[in-house]
């Protein structure tokens, strides 16, 4: 695509860039917020934005806008699992965020143990269990915690701990995942506290510890403000904090995370850095008023539209340092 000079004028705009938003998973509402903030992020700095509330003539409607790139700021399936990934890689599309074999290996709890834990990763062990044969037994000794293998944000996660109203077994008639999902991921409960690392680029940010008011660090304690309070950076050992950095960094390197990405670990402080286990890596993290992402790079000086602009950034340079910038 032209000659060096003219990359180079692309990669620092202004850009006419298509902010794909919304879709139909549980993630939808988050979706939306983190979309409109990009869009008005990316309008400010002078560049051209086209918003793309994505539905099932998206394909046609990216290729009719004929964007320089398009901000994914989809949440959840199909736009963080590989599906939507594929499709913009087949219509030559460049984009911001992680490609298709990423996507798909980590928006998958198991797949990304089995990527990971081989290289030194410490994650919980587990194991994939159907839903109905918890109604006949516990898969593992209680406290454990079940969840949807391929969801985000905390979408069904339930603790199951012998104090818990979901009886003994799991009674079927009981609200839970159980309910919603042929197939969950059973972890042992770690006790402790929840941390997340942001990492951007190459670039591991700072660690903030999350304390939900109530219960756990769930779907509503994460996007409704005031539920819980964001310590940033947290108030923890700082062997603990460069652990948390250091392996944050290396699942993004390993995943082949583009832009932002955040892990997010469970704490037994009790245990000291033993105790320290990463859960997921999320490779299209939110971009929401409330998300962690945007609010690590702010106190390192990073402000919201300059978080946006590097992570495009990173997606235009990827595609020129391919052969044929395509």
């Amino acid at each position: 695509m032209g000659n060096s000079a003219d990359r180079n004028a692309e990669v620092r705009g202004p850009w006419h860039v298509a902010v794909l938003m919304g879709g139909w998973s549980a993630e939808r509402s988050v979706s939306l917020s983190s979309g409109e903030g990009i869009a008005k992020a990316l309008e400010s700095r002078g560049h051209r934005v086209t918003r793309v509330d994505m539905d099932r003539d998206v394909a046609i409607r990216l290729h009719e806008t004929k964007p320089d790139v398009v901000f994914n700021a989809l949440h959840g399936v199909p736009g963080e699992d590989g599906t939507v990934q594929g499709m913009m890689d087949l219509m030559g599309l460049t984009y911001t965020h992680s490609g298709l074999a990423t996507s798909v290996i980590a928006i998958d709890k198991q797949l990304t143990k089995q990527a990971l834990v081989p290289h030194g990763i410490p994650m919980p062990g587990g194991q994939v269990v159907e839903s109905a044969s918890l109604f006949e037994r516990d898969p593992i000794p209680r406290p454990y915690v079940v969840k949807p293998v391929n969801e985000g944000s905390s979408v069904g996660v339930a603790i199951v701990t012998n104090e818990s109203n979901f009886s003994n077994p799991i009674g079927r008639d009981v609200e839970g995942p159980w309910q919603h999902f042929e197939e969950l991921l059973a972890e042992p409960y770690i006790r402790g506290r929840e941390l997340t690392t942001a990492v951007l680029g190459d670039e591991a940010l700072l660690v903030t510890e999350l304390r939900p008011k109530s219960g756990f660090y769930d779907f509503d304690a994460k996007y409704t403000d005031g539920m819980t309070d964001h310590i940033c950076p947290a108030d923890i050992p700082d062997d603990v904090t460069e652990q948390c950095k250091a392996i944050a960094l290396r699942a993004h390197q390993l995943l082949g995370c583009k832009g932002a990405s955040r892990s997010d670990f469970r704490w037994d402080d009790t245990q000291g850095i033993d105790g320290l286990f990463l859960l997921e890596v999320n490779t299209q993290p939110g971009m929401t008023p409330l998300s962690l992402v945007p609010e690590q790079a702010a106190k390192l000086g990073i402000d919201y539209a300059e978080l946006v602009e590097r992570i495009v950034e990173d997606a235009l340079n990827a595609k020129h340092s391919r052969p044929g910038g395509k």
